[in-house]
């Protein structure tokens, strides 16, 4: 099985308080079925299968942009496996 690893950020910033874009970003990628998610202000990473990840981030990159993103960055790698 393929695993992923997606790491992502949207923009614009908000150093004072998150902004919508950035809170719904943050619920797709806690409520998908992925493991090893790490979500902090400035950057974010979600690990798992390839289906999974997949789905995620199309959920993430239409309900960011829905919420107000105006920007967002994101990278996807494959996981070998000594990375699992």
């Amino acid at each position: 099985m393929v695993r992923l690893r997606v790491e992502f950020t949207t923009e614009p910033f908000d150093l004072d308080e998150a902004p919508a874009h950035a809170v719904v970003a943050r619920e797709v990628i806690q409520s998908a079925q992925l493991d090893a998610v790490d979500v902090g202000p400035f950057g974010n990473t979600a690990e798992g299968g390839a289906d999974e990840v997949l789905t995620a981030v199309d959920a993430l990159l239409r309900k960011s942009l829905a919420a107000g993103a105006t920007r967002v960055s994101l990278q996807v790698n494959v996981l070998g496996e000594d990375e699992k």
